[in-house]
Protein backbone atom coordinates (compact mmCIF):
# COMPACT_ATOMS: atom_id res chain seq x y z
CA UNK A 1 0.00 0.00 0.00
CA UNK A 2 0.94 3.51 -0.69
CA UNK A 3 1.54 5.82 2.39
CA UNK A 4 -0.54 8.54 2.82
CA UNK A 5 1.08 10.60 5.06
CA UNK A 6 4.90 11.24 5.21
CA UNK A 7 7.35 10.62 8.08
CA UNK A 8 8.46 13.75 10.38
CA UNK A 9 12.16 13.00 8.42
CA UNK A 10 10.53 13.19 5.30
CA UNK A 11 10.90 16.13 2.94
CA UNK A 12 8.52 17.77 0.92
CA UNK A 13 9.94 17.73 -2.70
CA UNK A 14 9.42 20.63 -4.64
CA UNK A 15 6.95 20.80 -7.37
CA UNK A 16 8.45 22.42 -11.03
CA UNK A 17 6.31 25.28 -11.41
CA UNK A 18 6.39 27.89 -14.16
CA UNK A 19 8.52 30.68 -12.85
CA UNK A 20 6.81 33.84 -12.32
CA UNK A 21 8.13 36.89 -14.50
CA UNK A 22 10.49 39.07 -12.84
CA UNK A 23 8.48 42.58 -14.25
CA UNK A 24 9.12 46.07 -14.34
CA UNK A 25 7.28 49.25 -15.24
CA UNK A 26 9.71 51.46 -17.18
CA UNK A 27 10.12 50.59 -20.97
CA UNK A 28 13.84 52.57 -20.75
CA UNK A 29 17.09 51.85 -19.62
CA UNK A 30 17.92 54.39 -17.24
CA UNK A 31 20.88 54.97 -14.54
CA UNK A 32 21.01 56.60 -11.10
CA UNK A 33 22.01 59.98 -12.54
CA UNK A 34 18.75 59.88 -14.60
CA UNK A 35 16.62 58.91 -11.52
CA UNK A 36 17.81 61.38 -9.51
CA UNK A 37 16.88 64.37 -11.52
CA UNK A 38 14.12 63.35 -12.41
CA UNK A 39 13.22 62.67 -8.66
CA UNK A 40 14.51 66.22 -8.07
CA UNK A 41 12.31 68.09 -10.66
CA UNK A 42 9.04 66.38 -9.42
CA UNK A 43 9.91 67.45 -5.70
CA UNK A 44 10.76 70.69 -6.67
CA UNK A 45 8.10 71.52 -9.52
CA UNK A 46 4.47 71.73 -8.71
CA UNK A 47 3.29 71.39 -12.35
CA UNK A 48 5.21 68.41 -12.67
CA UNK A 49 3.82 66.67 -9.92
CA UNK A 50 0.31 67.70 -11.03
CA UNK A 51 0.84 66.33 -14.11
CA UNK A 52 2.07 62.97 -12.17
CA UNK A 53 -1.30 63.60 -9.89
CA UNK A 54 -3.52 63.86 -12.74
CA UNK A 55 -2.31 60.75 -15.10
CA UNK A 56 -2.16 58.81 -12.11
CA UNK A 57 -5.87 58.73 -11.38
CA UNK A 58 -6.18 57.04 -15.55
CA UNK A 59 -4.15 54.53 -15.61
CA UNK A 60 -1.40 52.44 -12.97
CA UNK A 61 2.26 53.41 -13.14
CA UNK A 62 2.27 56.68 -14.63
CA UNK A 63 4.80 57.53 -12.52
CA UNK A 64 7.41 55.48 -14.25
CA UNK A 65 5.97 56.80 -18.12
CA UNK A 66 7.05 60.16 -17.01
CA UNK A 67 10.19 59.14 -16.25
CA UNK A 68 10.55 56.92 -19.92
CA UNK A 69 9.59 59.91 -21.61
CA UNK A 70 12.07 62.08 -19.70
CA UNK A 71 15.03 59.29 -20.77
CA UNK A 72 13.66 59.79 -24.36
CA UNK A 73 14.14 63.56 -24.10
CA UNK A 74 17.52 63.80 -22.09
CA UNK A 75 19.45 60.32 -22.19
CA UNK A 76 22.03 60.63 -25.40
CA UNK A 77 21.82 56.84 -25.94
CA UNK A 78 18.27 55.70 -25.59
CA UNK A 79 18.07 52.03 -24.69
CA UNK A 80 14.79 50.39 -24.75
CA UNK A 81 14.05 47.21 -22.34
CA UNK A 82 12.82 43.95 -24.04
CA UNK A 83 9.00 43.84 -24.10
CA UNK A 84 9.10 41.13 -21.91
CA UNK A 85 9.96 42.69 -19.13
CA UNK A 86 7.72 45.58 -19.36
CA UNK A 87 4.68 44.30 -16.93
CA UNK A 88 1.41 43.92 -18.68
CA UNK A 89 -0.84 46.80 -17.19
CA UNK A 90 2.32 49.07 -18.43
CA UNK A 91 1.77 47.43 -22.02
CA UNK A 92 0.13 50.64 -23.05
CA UNK A 93 2.84 52.83 -22.11
CA UNK A 94 5.40 50.99 -24.24
CA UNK A 95 3.46 50.99 -27.41
CA UNK A 96 2.76 54.95 -26.96
CA UNK A 97 6.82 55.36 -26.47
CA UNK A 98 7.50 53.02 -30.09
CA UNK A 99 5.29 55.55 -31.85
CA UNK A 100 6.78 58.48 -30.42
CA UNK A 101 9.82 57.45 -30.81
CA UNK A 102 9.85 56.80 -34.67
CA UNK A 103 7.69 60.55 -34.95
CA UNK A 104 10.14 62.94 -36.73
CA UNK A 105 8.98 65.29 -34.76
CA UNK A 106 10.54 63.83 -31.14
CA UNK A 107 14.18 63.51 -33.23
CA UNK A 108 14.14 67.35 -34.01
CA UNK A 109 13.03 67.56 -30.41
CA UNK A 110 15.98 65.85 -28.79
CA UNK A 111 18.46 68.23 -30.52
CA UNK A 112 17.23 70.44 -28.26
CA UNK A 113 17.04 68.60 -25.19
CA UNK A 114 19.36 65.93 -25.38
CA UNK A 115 21.97 66.55 -21.74
CA UNK A 116 19.57 69.78 -21.62
CA UNK A 117 17.95 69.25 -18.25
CA UNK A 118 16.12 72.54 -18.27
CA UNK A 119 14.86 71.76 -21.64
CA UNK A 120 14.12 68.35 -21.27
CA UNK A 121 12.12 69.12 -18.19
CA UNK A 122 10.28 71.57 -20.26
CA UNK A 123 9.37 69.21 -23.04
CA UNK A 124 8.26 66.43 -20.80
CA UNK A 125 5.85 68.93 -19.26
CA UNK A 126 4.24 69.85 -22.50
CA UNK A 127 4.52 66.27 -24.27
CA UNK A 128 3.00 64.70 -21.23
CA UNK A 129 -0.09 67.16 -20.96
CA UNK A 130 -0.96 66.59 -24.51
CA UNK A 131 -0.59 62.91 -24.04
CA UNK A 132 -2.79 63.08 -20.72
CA UNK A 133 -5.76 65.14 -22.69
CA UNK A 134 -5.67 62.13 -25.64
CA UNK A 135 -5.83 59.70 -22.85
CA UNK A 136 -8.70 61.75 -20.78
CA UNK A 137 -10.79 62.07 -24.44
CA UNK A 138 -10.86 58.31 -24.49
CA UNK A 139 -9.19 58.31 -28.16
CA UNK A 140 -6.74 56.49 -26.88
CA UNK A 141 -8.34 53.98 -24.58
CA UNK A 142 -12.03 53.49 -23.16
CA UNK A 143 -12.97 53.67 -19.58
CA UNK A 144 -13.59 49.63 -19.56
CA UNK A 145 -10.15 49.14 -20.98
CA UNK A 146 -8.45 51.59 -18.33
CA UNK A 147 -10.19 50.00 -15.40
CA UNK A 148 -8.76 46.98 -17.03
CA UNK A 149 -5.18 47.44 -16.85
CA UNK A 150 -5.85 48.90 -13.18
CA UNK A 151 -7.19 44.81 -12.56
CA UNK A 152 -3.84 43.81 -14.20
CA UNK A 153 -1.81 46.13 -11.95
CA UNK A 154 -3.65 44.59 -9.38
CA UNK A 155 -3.24 41.01 -10.35
CA UNK A 156 0.04 41.31 -10.42
CA UNK A 157 0.62 42.51 -7.55
CA UNK A 158 -1.23 39.74 -6.22
CA UNK A 159 1.15 37.00 -8.22
CA UNK A 160 3.86 38.75 -7.00
CA UNK A 161 3.48 38.45 -3.23
CA UNK A 162 2.22 35.06 -3.73
CA UNK A 163 5.81 34.01 -5.24
CA UNK A 164 7.26 36.48 -2.61
CA UNK A 165 5.70 34.60 0.18
CA UNK A 166 6.80 30.98 -1.58
CA UNK A 167 10.86 32.31 -1.15
CA UNK A 168 9.97 33.34 1.90
CA UNK A 169 8.27 29.99 3.09
CA UNK A 170 11.35 28.53 1.34
CA UNK A 171 13.77 30.33 3.34
CA UNK A 172 12.15 29.99 6.53
CA UNK A 173 12.39 25.99 6.19
CA UNK A 174 16.08 25.92 5.69
CA UNK A 175 16.36 26.61 9.70
CA UNK A 176 12.87 24.99 10.85
CA UNK A 177 12.17 21.95 12.64
CA UNK A 178 11.43 19.37 11.14
CA UNK A 179 8.08 19.05 11.59
CA UNK A 180 7.49 22.69 10.98
CA UNK A 181 10.13 22.38 7.35
CA UNK A 182 8.31 20.07 6.07
CA UNK A 183 4.73 22.16 6.77
CA UNK A 184 6.41 24.93 5.28
CA UNK A 185 7.36 22.78 2.28
CA UNK A 186 3.95 22.73 1.37
CA UNK A 187 2.88 25.75 2.01
CA UNK A 188 6.02 26.88 -0.43
CA UNK A 189 4.76 24.47 -3.21
CA UNK A 190 0.77 25.60 -2.78
CA UNK A 191 1.97 29.08 -3.05
CA UNK A 192 4.56 28.24 -5.94
CA UNK A 193 1.25 26.25 -7.76
CA UNK A 194 -0.98 29.63 -6.59
CA UNK A 195 1.44 31.93 -8.26
CA UNK A 196 2.23 30.05 -11.40
CA UNK A 197 -1.55 29.83 -12.34
CA UNK A 198 -2.22 33.22 -11.89
CA UNK A 199 0.37 34.41 -13.97
CA UNK A 200 -0.77 32.14 -16.74
CA UNK A 201 -3.99 33.49 -16.13
CA UNK A 202 -2.89 37.19 -16.24
CA UNK A 203 -1.06 36.68 -19.62
CA UNK A 204 -3.68 35.55 -21.26
CA UNK A 205 -5.77 38.41 -20.12
CA UNK A 206 -2.61 40.22 -20.99
CA UNK A 207 -2.30 39.47 -24.47
CA UNK A 208 -5.97 40.48 -25.48
CA UNK A 209 -5.64 43.84 -23.56
CA UNK A 210 -2.29 44.85 -25.38
CA UNK A 211 -3.85 43.60 -29.16
CA UNK A 212 -6.78 45.88 -28.05
CA UNK A 213 -4.01 48.88 -27.31
CA UNK A 214 -1.98 48.15 -29.91
CA UNK A 215 -5.12 48.82 -32.42
CA UNK A 216 -6.29 51.81 -30.86
CA UNK A 217 -2.57 53.28 -30.75
CA UNK A 218 -2.27 52.33 -34.49
CA UNK A 219 -5.27 54.45 -35.48
CA UNK A 220 -4.03 57.22 -33.07
CA UNK A 221 -0.58 57.29 -35.29
CA UNK A 222 -1.20 61.09 -37.01
CA UNK A 223 -2.74 61.96 -33.86
CA UNK A 224 0.95 61.31 -31.57
CA UNK A 225 2.81 62.61 -34.49
CA UNK A 226 1.02 66.10 -34.57
CA UNK A 227 1.07 65.94 -30.70
CA UNK A 228 5.00 65.89 -31.25
CA UNK A 229 5.21 68.59 -33.81
CA UNK A 230 3.03 70.69 -31.50
CA UNK A 231 5.65 70.06 -28.48
CA UNK A 232 8.48 71.01 -30.66
CA UNK A 233 6.53 74.44 -31.75
CA UNK A 234 5.67 75.00 -28.48
CA UNK A 235 9.08 74.34 -27.29
CA UNK A 236 10.59 76.70 -28.76
CA UNK A 237 7.90 79.74 -27.71
CA UNK A 238 7.94 78.81 -24.00
CA UNK A 239 11.66 78.46 -24.49
CA UNK A 240 12.35 82.01 -25.83
CA UNK A 241 9.43 83.71 -23.28
CA UNK A 242 11.73 82.17 -20.22
CA UNK A 243 14.88 83.30 -21.74
CA UNK A 244 13.85 87.14 -22.26
CA UNK A 245 12.15 86.65 -18.82
CA UNK A 246 15.47 85.59 -17.43
CA UNK A 247 17.38 88.13 -19.62
CA UNK A 248 15.35 91.57 -18.24
CA UNK A 249 13.56 90.57 -15.16
CA UNK A 250 14.89 87.30 -13.38
CA UNK A 251 18.50 86.71 -13.38
CA UNK A 252 18.24 84.95 -9.70
CA UNK A 253 18.04 81.55 -10.04
CA UNK A 254 17.85 81.07 -13.66
CA UNK A 255 20.65 77.55 -13.53
CA UNK A 256 17.49 75.65 -11.65
CA UNK A 257 15.62 73.40 -14.05
CA UNK A 258 12.79 73.40 -11.60
CA UNK A 259 12.30 77.26 -11.32
CA UNK A 260 12.77 77.17 -15.33
CA UNK A 261 9.93 74.96 -15.66
CA UNK A 262 8.08 76.75 -13.24
CA UNK A 263 8.66 80.25 -15.08
CA UNK A 264 7.91 78.36 -18.44
CA UNK A 265 4.43 77.44 -17.25
CA UNK A 266 2.94 80.60 -15.50
CA UNK A 267 4.31 82.94 -18.66
CA UNK A 268 3.03 79.71 -20.99
CA UNK A 269 -0.37 80.51 -18.64
CA UNK A 270 -0.32 84.28 -18.36
CA UNK A 271 -0.47 86.84 -21.43
CA UNK A 272 0.06 89.44 -18.97
CA UNK A 273 3.76 88.33 -17.87
CA UNK A 274 4.68 87.68 -21.24
CA UNK A 275 3.56 91.39 -22.21
CA UNK A 276 5.19 92.38 -19.23
CA UNK A 277 8.09 91.13 -19.96
CA UNK A 278 8.01 92.44 -23.91
CA UNK A 279 7.71 95.96 -22.06
CA UNK A 280 10.41 95.40 -19.22
CA UNK A 281 12.76 94.77 -22.11
CA UNK A 282 12.37 98.08 -23.75
CA UNK A 283 12.10 100.07 -20.88
CA UNK A 284 15.57 97.70 -19.25
CA UNK A 285 17.65 98.74 -22.18
CA UNK A 286 16.55 102.93 -22.00
CA UNK A 287 16.85 102.92 -18.58
CA UNK A 288 20.71 101.38 -18.32
CA UNK A 289 21.94 103.25 -21.57
CA UNK A 290 20.73 106.78 -20.02
CA UNK A 291 22.19 105.91 -16.87
CA UNK A 292 25.35 104.92 -18.42
CA UNK A 293 25.46 108.11 -20.05
CA UNK A 294 24.40 109.93 -17.20
CA UNK A 295 27.36 108.62 -15.13
CA UNK A 296 29.58 108.36 -17.79
CA UNK A 297 31.27 111.72 -17.60
CA UNK A 298 30.72 113.94 -14.22
CA UNK A 299 32.25 117.14 -13.37
CA UNK A 300 35.29 116.56 -11.63
CA UNK A 301 39.04 118.02 -10.41
CA UNK A 302 42.55 117.40 -9.91
CA UNK A 303 43.18 118.12 -6.82
CA UNK A 304 46.24 116.00 -5.15
CA UNK A 305 48.46 113.45 -6.13
CA UNK A 306 48.63 109.89 -4.96
CA UNK A 307 48.68 106.36 -5.91
CA UNK A 308 46.88 104.02 -7.50
CA UNK A 309 46.65 101.83 -10.91
CA UNK A 310 44.50 103.98 -13.54
CA UNK A 311 46.52 104.24 -16.36
CA UNK A 312 44.21 107.30 -17.65
CA UNK A 313 44.98 109.21 -14.74
CA UNK A 314 49.02 108.30 -14.15
CA UNK A 315 51.51 111.04 -14.49
CA UNK A 316 53.95 111.24 -17.23
CA UNK A 317 57.13 110.69 -15.53
CA UNK A 318 55.32 107.54 -14.75
CA UNK A 319 54.56 106.74 -18.11
CA UNK A 320 57.99 107.37 -19.39
CA UNK A 321 59.26 104.56 -17.29
CA UNK A 322 57.92 102.27 -20.37
CA UNK A 323 60.74 103.25 -22.27
CA UNK A 324 63.50 101.68 -19.93
CA UNK A 325 63.69 97.81 -19.65
CA UNK A 326 64.42 97.90 -16.31
CA UNK A 327 62.01 100.66 -15.04
CA UNK A 328 59.46 98.66 -17.07
CA UNK A 329 59.65 95.80 -14.80
CA UNK A 330 59.50 98.14 -11.73
CA UNK A 331 56.19 99.92 -13.44
CA UNK A 332 54.65 96.20 -14.14
CA UNK A 333 55.55 95.67 -10.24
CA UNK A 334 54.31 98.75 -8.94
CA UNK A 335 51.01 98.53 -11.20
CA UNK A 336 50.34 95.06 -9.59
CA UNK A 337 50.63 97.06 -6.29
CA UNK A 338 48.69 100.08 -7.02
CA UNK A 339 51.83 102.18 -6.15
CA UNK A 340 52.23 103.97 -9.16
CA UNK A 341 51.99 107.65 -9.34
CA UNK A 342 48.56 109.19 -10.25
CA UNK A 343 46.80 112.74 -10.39
CA UNK A 344 43.48 112.23 -7.24
CA UNK A 345 40.24 113.37 -8.83
CA UNK A 346 36.81 114.47 -7.25
CA UNK A 347 33.53 115.43 -7.70
CA UNK A 348 30.02 115.39 -6.95
CA UNK A 349 27.64 113.00 -7.66
CA UNK A 350 24.28 114.79 -7.52
CA UNK A 351 22.37 111.43 -8.44
CA UNK A 352 20.80 109.39 -5.16
CA UNK A 353 22.07 105.92 -4.93
CA UNK A 354 20.03 105.15 -1.67
CA UNK A 355 17.33 102.61 -0.81
CA UNK A 356 14.35 102.43 -3.08
CA UNK A 357 10.50 102.07 -1.58
CA UNK A 358 8.20 101.78 -4.58
CA UNK A 359 4.45 101.99 -3.91
CA UNK A 360 2.90 100.68 -6.93
CA UNK A 361 -1.27 100.94 -7.27
CA UNK A 362 -3.08 97.62 -7.61
CA UNK A 363 -6.56 99.20 -7.49
CA UNK A 364 -9.14 98.38 -9.71
CA UNK A 365 -8.49 101.56 -12.25
CA UNK A 366 -5.18 100.30 -12.80
CA UNK A 367 -6.53 97.37 -14.75
CA UNK A 368 -5.53 96.25 -18.37
CA UNK A 369 -2.55 98.33 -20.14
CA UNK A 370 -2.46 100.36 -16.99
CA UNK A 371 -0.96 97.35 -14.55
CA UNK A 372 1.63 96.20 -17.01
CA UNK A 373 3.06 99.70 -17.37
CA UNK A 374 3.09 100.15 -13.44
CA UNK A 375 4.76 97.03 -13.29
CA UNK A 376 7.27 97.80 -16.14
CA UNK A 377 8.39 100.51 -14.07
CA UNK A 378 8.46 98.79 -10.72
CA UNK A 379 10.67 95.60 -12.23
CA UNK A 380 12.86 98.53 -13.73
CA UNK A 381 13.48 99.67 -10.93
CA UNK A 382 14.01 96.43 -9.25
CA UNK A 383 16.77 95.57 -11.72
CA UNK A 384 18.34 98.73 -11.49
CA UNK A 385 18.54 98.37 -7.71
CA UNK A 386 20.21 94.93 -7.92
CA UNK A 387 22.76 95.73 -9.60
CA UNK A 388 23.55 98.99 -8.05
CA UNK A 389 23.12 96.79 -4.31
CA UNK A 390 20.64 99.09 -3.56
CA UNK A 391 18.23 97.89 -0.91
CA UNK A 392 14.99 98.00 -2.77
CA UNK A 393 11.17 97.44 -0.79
CA UNK A 394 7.80 96.97 -3.25
CA UNK A 395 4.52 98.54 -1.56
CA UNK A 396 1.47 96.89 -3.96
CA UNK A 397 -1.49 98.58 -2.55
CA UNK A 398 -5.34 98.89 -3.40
CA UNK A 399 -8.18 99.79 -0.74
CA UNK A 400 -7.85 100.44 2.88
CA UNK A 401 -9.13 96.94 3.39
CA UNK A 402 -6.75 95.30 1.00
CA UNK A 403 -3.75 94.27 3.04
CA UNK A 404 -0.37 95.68 1.53
CA UNK A 405 1.94 93.60 -0.35
CA UNK A 406 5.50 93.79 -0.16
CA UNK A 407 8.61 92.76 -2.15
CA UNK A 408 11.66 93.32 -0.34
CA UNK A 409 15.78 92.73 -0.71
CA UNK A 410 16.86 91.46 2.19
CA UNK A 411 20.93 92.08 1.31
CA UNK A 412 21.95 88.85 1.35
CA UNK A 413 22.89 87.21 -2.23
CA UNK A 414 23.79 90.75 -3.99
CA UNK A 415 19.99 92.20 -2.85
CA UNK A 416 18.68 89.80 -5.57
CA UNK A 417 15.66 88.93 -5.55
CA UNK A 418 14.70 84.71 -5.62
CA UNK A 419 12.33 84.45 -9.03
CA UNK A 420 9.22 83.02 -7.64
CA UNK A 421 8.94 86.25 -5.56
CA UNK A 422 9.21 88.51 -8.72
CA UNK A 423 6.47 86.18 -10.66
CA UNK A 424 4.26 86.22 -7.37
CA UNK A 425 4.25 90.08 -7.68
CA UNK A 426 4.36 90.53 -10.99
CA UNK A 427 0.80 88.44 -10.85
CA UNK A 428 -0.57 90.06 -7.81
CA UNK A 429 -3.48 92.17 -8.62
CA UNK A 430 -6.17 92.89 -5.86
CA UNK A 431 -8.14 95.67 -7.43
CA UNK A 432 -10.65 97.59 -5.39
CA UNK A 433 -11.13 100.84 -4.35
CA UNK A 434 -7.84 103.28 -3.77
CA UNK A 435 -6.00 104.45 -0.88
CA UNK A 436 -3.03 106.92 -0.95
CA UNK A 437 -2.49 106.91 3.03
CA UNK A 438 -1.80 103.55 4.00
CA UNK A 439 0.98 102.48 1.14
CA UNK A 440 2.70 105.79 1.80
CA UNK A 441 2.42 105.81 5.89
CA UNK A 442 4.07 102.09 5.53
CA UNK A 443 6.67 103.78 3.43
CA UNK A 444 7.64 105.91 5.80
CA UNK A 445 7.98 104.37 8.53
CA UNK A 446 10.17 101.72 6.22
CA UNK A 447 12.44 105.12 5.67
CA UNK A 448 12.62 105.31 9.54
CA UNK A 449 14.75 101.78 9.71
CA UNK A 450 18.22 101.93 10.10
CA UNK A 451 18.66 100.10 6.53
CA UNK A 452 16.60 102.32 4.12
CA UNK A 453 17.55 105.66 5.91
CA UNK A 454 18.40 108.31 2.91
CA UNK A 455 16.11 106.16 0.63
CA UNK A 456 13.46 107.84 -1.87
CA UNK A 457 9.82 106.52 -2.40
CA UNK A 458 8.78 106.02 -5.74
CA UNK A 459 4.86 105.87 -6.27
CA UNK A 460 3.69 104.30 -9.35
CA UNK A 461 -0.58 104.94 -9.55
CA UNK A 462 -2.77 106.94 -12.20
CA UNK A 463 -3.62 109.38 -9.64
CA UNK A 464 -7.42 108.71 -9.03
CA UNK A 465 -7.35 109.28 -4.97
CA UNK A 466 -7.90 112.08 -2.46
CA UNK A 467 -5.90 112.10 0.88
CA UNK A 468 -7.17 114.03 4.20
CA UNK A 469 -5.54 117.39 4.87
CA UNK A 470 -4.34 116.60 8.53
CA UNK A 471 -2.64 113.10 7.13
CA UNK A 472 -0.60 115.20 4.46
CA UNK A 473 0.43 117.71 6.83
CA UNK A 474 2.13 114.76 8.91
CA UNK A 475 3.17 113.63 5.68
CA UNK A 476 4.86 116.68 4.65
CA UNK A 477 6.81 117.39 8.10
CA UNK A 478 7.83 113.32 7.56
CA UNK A 479 9.35 113.88 4.85
CA UNK A 480 11.16 117.03 6.37
CA UNK A 481 12.37 115.30 9.29
CA UNK A 482 13.59 112.54 7.33
CA UNK A 483 14.62 114.21 4.15
CA UNK A 484 13.38 111.82 1.47
CA UNK A 485 11.96 112.69 -2.29
CA UNK A 486 8.76 111.56 -3.69
CA UNK A 487 8.97 110.75 -6.97
CA UNK A 488 5.21 110.44 -8.58
CA UNK A 489 5.32 108.62 -12.22
CA UNK A 490 1.56 109.01 -13.20
CA UNK A 491 -0.01 105.87 -15.51
CA UNK A 492 -1.19 108.01 -17.98
CA UNK A 493 -2.34 105.84 -20.26
CA UNK A 494 -5.91 106.27 -19.86
CA UNK A 495 -7.94 108.35 -17.68
CA UNK A 496 -5.32 110.02 -14.81
CA UNK A 497 -5.33 112.94 -12.32
CA UNK A 498 -2.65 114.75 -10.49
CA UNK A 499 -4.23 116.61 -8.19
CA UNK A 500 -3.80 114.73 -5.27
CA UNK A 501 0.02 113.80 -6.62
CA UNK A 502 0.97 117.41 -6.46
CA UNK A 503 0.63 118.02 -2.94
CA UNK A 504 2.73 114.54 -2.07
CA UNK A 505 5.16 114.76 -4.87
CA UNK A 506 8.73 116.20 -5.70
CA UNK A 507 8.30 115.19 -9.04
CA UNK A 508 5.68 114.09 -11.32
CA UNK A 509 6.52 112.42 -14.36
CA UNK A 510 3.82 110.86 -16.98
CA UNK A 511 4.54 107.73 -18.70
CA UNK A 512 3.36 108.42 -22.30
CA UNK A 513 6.37 106.81 -24.78
CA UNK A 514 8.46 104.35 -23.63
CA UNK A 515 11.86 106.12 -24.99
CA UNK A 516 10.28 109.67 -24.39
CA UNK A 517 11.51 112.24 -21.78
CA UNK A 518 9.26 110.73 -19.35
CA UNK A 519 11.63 107.42 -19.43
CA UNK A 520 14.38 110.05 -18.60
CA UNK A 521 12.88 111.61 -15.81
CA UNK A 522 12.13 108.44 -14.34
CA UNK A 523 15.34 106.52 -13.98
CA UNK A 524 18.25 109.32 -13.86
CA UNK A 525 16.32 110.55 -10.82
CA UNK A 526 15.73 106.97 -8.83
Amino acid sequence: MRRSRLSAHETVKPEVAPAVPKWGHTSIETDSYDRRIFERLRQESPSLLELLERGSKLLPHFDEFLLDLFAILFKLNVVFNPPETVAPSAAVYRLLLDHLWRAPAIASLRRQTTLEEARAALALLLLGDRLLELLRSERLLSRGEMLDFWALSQQETDTQDRADESESADTLAQNASPAAKRQLEELRNRLRREAATSAQRLQQRAIDLRRNAAESVARQTNRLELLAHQTHQAMEERQSDSEAWNKQIGRSGTDNAALQLELAKRLADNAKLRKLASLVGHMHTQALSLRRRLYERQNQETYDVGCGAEIARLLPQELLSLRHPILKLDFARRFVESTLTQYSLRGIDSKGRGPLVVCLDASSSMAGDKEVWAKAVTLTLLDIAQRQRRRFRAICFAGTETPLYILESDGRDRFAIPQHKVLALAEHFPGGGTDFQKPLTAAVACLRQVPFRKGDIVFITDGECGVDPKWLDAFSAAKKELQFAVLSVVINVGANQVNTLRQLSDHIVPVTELTGESTRDIFTRT
